[in-house]
């Protein structure tokens, strides 16, 4: 067969509406004009790059491998000259020179002591959709917070005079022996924060000998961030049930033979949470009052939930506990319940004979006003002793976590595991691997001092007697978190329309 004839991006431009749109990703054109009414997130973002190179918009969004997986063949319309493809005129935008300058005046690596310093630095670097994304969560963000000052409300009863010059905090989750008891959880769209995304956090992962669950929603192709980890390591997979099941086994099936050594179910997102600050950084157009509507009268997409909702419309809010027998009968991997909020859930996972549960709320992103994993772990661990059932499931949670004293804390109350998310994607974001080696290896630094402070060497040794939870359940008696507060990005209400957008009108709040 002769080679193809690469296209020209004047060939290309031409095919730039509703009715006939081609996009160029990677250098190859696509006819994607089928499709359009289909896309998750609108026709409005596609009809944006109709005719043009999509590239920049397609990357951090999407893996590398989505076209060729679900776009037809026939409409892989082959290679473009990009010679030939006129550059998209762009006007400076002061607020991202003014970022890039402050990429310049960042702090060195080792001046970032805490989890929390990654996090301020990644305030002020980052680009504001990817921030507003990472950072965002449900309605006003109580729950996130809570989920952090949560931890506060516990405090310790160290032993004394113990021997403590030997101090071992390794631990196994599902069977895996690790060197640490914290895993790095799915969280989606890595490449918003780093041009290699989640294979980034599996490099690390693998240095650390902790586990990493892969995302359903990950920027680099599943395989990609298989690829990336060392000989032995082991992965988990996070899955988002598709409403086909037969895309859904497809996924699960795969990862088994790809190794992986847990499925973790999510079952707290049969919808998303509303998140304010990630709709509000993706509202960039000034537009007018008027609801227009696109060629063909297509009306104008609710998309304000900028790439959540672009990547998220495929979850089935159907499932139940129905399906958990499924699930059993497609795979030997273990299966845990990411999401799991109150008592009697996970009672029922018991039931159901599920290997594990996450008692988590998503990071605060889903319903707001959830109680914080913590929490429900410091009142569902009694329930399963007095019942017998310690020793019957694996109980995890996330949320919050910032320091190795809430993961102390965490095992304390009966936490086989504790799950970091947002801290990683800071430090990766900012400092890339080197940023996220040292903040899995301040935690482990964290790990052993407070080991010998509280009076234990061995995760074993941790139990409740260490801690003092009788404040957990009071809401209103959090010691004030300064460093907290410090990195916390407030919402903000819209800015004036003639000239201040949000980055001015935080500015004007800052000087209040």
């Amino acid at each position: 067969m002769a080679p193809q004839t690469p296209l020209t991006g004047v060939e290309v431009a031409k095919h730039n509406s509703a009715k006939d749109c081609w996009v160029i990703v990677h250098g190859r054109a696509y006819d994607v004009t089928e499709f359009l009414p289909e896309h998750p997130g609108g026709m409005k973002i596609i009809l944006k790059y109709a005719g043009k190179d999509a590239t920049e918009a397609f990357d951090p969004i999407h893996p590398p491998d989505t076209l060729e997986k679900y776009l037809d063949k026939s409409k892989h319309l082959g290679p473009v000259d990009m010679t030939t493809v006129l550059a998209e005129a762009t006007e400076e935008d002061p607020e991202e020179r003014e970022r890039l300058q402050r990429i310049h005046e960042m702090p060195l690596l080792e001046q970032c002591y805490n989890l929390m310093d990654f996090e301020a630095v990644a305030r002020r670097v980052m680009k504001k959709g990817a921030w507003g994304y990472y950072s965002s969560a449900a309605d006003d963000e109580i729950t996130m917070r809570e989920n952090h000052s949560a931890f506060q409300r516990i405090w310790f009863r160290p032993k004394i005079l113990v021997d403590v010059e030997k101090v071992d905090f390794s631990t196994t989750m599902l069977g895996t022996k690790v060197d640490a008891p914290f895993y790095v959880t799915a969280t989606a769209l890595g490449k918003l924060g780093h041009v290699e995304g989640e294979v980034v956090l599996t490099r690390a992962a693998g240095k650390h000998n902790v586990v990493q669950m892969i995302p359903t929603l990950a920027s680099c192709a599943f395989d990609d961030i298989v690829d990336a980890a060392g000989p032995g390591q082991v992965q988990w997979l996070q899955l988002y049930v598709n409403k086909d099941r037969g895309i859904t086994r497809r996924i699960v099936e795969h990862a088994e033979r790809r190794g992986c050594k847990g499925l973790f179910i999510t079952v707290d997102a049969p919808q998303l949470g509303r998140r304010e600050k990630d709709m509000r950084s993706k509202f960039t157009d000034p537009g007018s009052h008027v609801q227009s509507t696109g060629e063909g009268g297509e009306a104008a997409v609710d998309n304000s939930q900028g790439a959540a909702r672009a990547i998220s419309s495929f979850i089935d809010p159907a499932l139940s506990w129905k399906d958990i027998p499924w699930f059993q009968s497609i795979t030997k991997m273990p299966i845990v319940l990411k999401g799991v909020q109150r008592v009697e859930d996970v009672l029922k996972a018991v039931e159901a004979g599920v290997q594990g549960v996450v008692l988590s709320n998503h990071g605060g992103r889903q319903l707001e006003f959830s109680r914080s994993g913590i929490e429900i772990l410091a009142e569902t661990m009694p329930v399963l002793r007095q019942m017998g059932l310690e020793d019957k499931i694996e109980v995890y949670v996330d949320g919050g976590v910032r320091r190795a004293t809430d993961i102390v804390k965490a095992l304390c109350l009966g936490a086989k595991g504790v799950g970091i998310g947002r801290p990683f994607l800071y430090a990766m974001s900012t400092y890339g691997l080197r940023g996220v080696d040292r903040a899995m290896q301040l935690l482990k630094d964290e790990m052993e001092m407070n080991m010998r402070l509280i009076g234990a060497t061995t995760v074993d040794e941790l139990n409740p007697s260490l801690v003092d939870a009788r404040g957990l359940f009071n809401h209103g008696s959090t010691p004030a978190d300064y460093l907290a507060q410090a990195v916390y990005d407030p919402l903000v209400n819209p800015g004036q329309r003639t000239g201040m957008g949000l980055g001015g009108a935080q500015k004007e709040k800052a000087k209040l």
